[in-house]
Parts: C-alpha cells; sequence; structure tokens
C-alpha cells in the first residue's frame, strides 16, 4: 500500500538560553494511505512536538520527513491541522469560518462550495450555517473545525488533543463522530492523546513514545476479531482491555 507519511531518524532539539533540550529522538515510522494511527506517551515526551514537525511548522534538527515521497516542506500544504481549540473566529458566521482556508488558498470554486454543503448536511449544521460560533455548543464548534480543514482536501489530517477541551460526554461523543468521518472517508491522519482509550478505540495502531527525548517504545497494531462499526463498539469490544493494559504498562514503566 502507498505511503501517505515517512519519516526517518527524526530529531528535534529545542534551543534555550538555558542550553540545549532534545524533544524527540531517531523517530522512523511510516504511515500508509488511509490508515489511522495515534501517538501516546508520558507528558512531557515530545507528541505535539512531532506533529509540528510534520506539519513543517518545526524543522527537524536531523532526519527526513516525507509526505508521499516528497519533503514535507514542499507539500506542507497539503496537510490539515486540528488544534485543542476550534480556533474559529467569532465576528465570521459558521459558514465563513470554513470558507476561511478556501479564500486565503484562492480555491473557492463552485464544486469545494458544494462539497461544504454535502458535509454539513452530513454532519448536521446546514440549519447552524449562518449563526455564529457563540451560539453552538463545544462539540458543534469540534464539528465546525473539522468540516473547515476537510473542505481543503488534505492528504493527511493531524489532530493535536482535539477533544481536550471538552467535557467527558460531549468528548466521548465527539470522537466517536469525528472517528467515524475519518474512518468512512478513509482519510490518513494521526491522532495525538493523552487518553489510551481514545487512541485504542479510534487507530488502526498506536505508537508509544517514552519519555522525554521521545522515542518509540513500541508501535501496536489494533485489530478486533469482529470489525467495529464505531469507536463507541471498539470501547466494548473483548480485546479492548487487553489493549489498554498492554499500553498503559509500556507508560507506566517510564
Amino acid at each position: 500500500m502507498e505511503k501517505a507519511l515517512s519519516l526517518s531518524h527524526v530529531t528535534y532539539t529545542y534551543h534555550t538560553s538555558q542550553g540545549e533540550t532534545k524533544a524527540v529522538d531517531d523517530i522512523t515510522f511510516d504511515v500508509k494511505k488511509g490508515e489511522f494511527s495515534a501517538i501516546v506517551g508520558p507528558s512531557g515526551c515530545g507528541k505535539s512536538t512531532l506533529l509540528h514537525l510534520i506539519a513543517n511548522l518545526l524543522t527537524p534538527s536531523r532526519g527526513n520527513i516525507l509526505i508521499k515521497g516528497r519533503p514535507v516542506s514542499l507539500v506542507s500544504e497539503n496537510i490539515g491541522y486540528m488544534l485543542q481549540r476550534d480556533q474559529l473566529l467569532e465576528h465570521r458566521t459558521i459558514y465563513q469560518n470554513i470558507t476561511l482556508g478556501l479564500e486565503i488558498q484562492k480555491k473557492v470554486t463552485k464544486k469545494n462550495l458544494e462539497r461544504i454543503n454535502e458535509m454539513l448536511e452530513q454532519y448536521g449544521l446546514y440549519d447552524f450555517r449562518h449563526v455564529y460560533p457563540r451560539q453552538l455548543s463545544g462539540g458543534m464548534r469540534q464539528r465546525v473545525a473539522l468540516i473547515r480543514t476537510l473542505a481543503l482536501s488534505p492528504e493527511l489530517l493531524l489532530l493535536d488533543e482535539p477533544f481536550s477541551a471538552l467535557d467527558y460526554q460531549t468528548r466521548l461523543k465527539v470522537s466517536d463522530d469525528i472517528g467515524t468521518i475519518i474512518k468512512t472517508k478513509k482519510i490518513t491522519a494521526i491522532l495525538v492523546t493523552h487518553d489510551l482509550s481514545e487512541a485504542i478505540s479510534m487507530a488502526d495502531r498506536v505508537i508509544v513514545l517514552s519519555s522525554r527525548p521521545g522515542r518509540i517504545k513500541t508501535i501496536l497494531p489494533i485489530h478486533f476479531a469482529i470489525k467495529p462499526d464505531s469507536p463507541e463498539a471498539a470501547r466494548n469490544a473483548p480485546e479492548f482491555k487487553d489493549y489498554f493494559n498492554r499500553i498503559w504498562k509500556e507508560i507506566k514503566n517510564e
């Protein structure tokens, strides 16, 4: 299967007035097209730094990052990024927020606007397209943020703790909705999360990092005897507990 993303011996070191701090060290892994991977590890192990490197927001101190065989610096516009906060602009309507990226990249075409309307319908937000972000719940705002990201048809979707600002019940519902969307559309995605249950239920495999500097401890493929049709169903699968215990043991030993 085609490689959507390749990291080879990636290392990143922060330089400050106090000296050097190595954030991640010798990271190597591939992500196949249509695969959903999750990255977990102890706090401060460099998970978000790794996403910043993949998004070309930081440049590796050593190593290479390729998107479909090309240096990420040449194709970073094909990467979608969802942050912990939705970053919606309060003075723009939901529809205007969603089309902002298209406006910036000069891609406001009939075809792209039709795709946006289809997603608004599909995700239950069409009737809210002319309201403002403050009028929506946290879960609805995150769905808007996802549509805004997908409107640009990214080849790779990065999710940096996108549900952490939500209350627990809303977090479960929104992660289930967004996880199902990503799997259904076969979007290549990488999720950074502290929530092991979230990682196991959403991802095709889980990459476990060590404490700082982050190194890969293990990469665990997630397989269920009966393929769940949603992250919620995966949490109820017999194998779920075993995966949770295995990953927790790796992290706890750090």
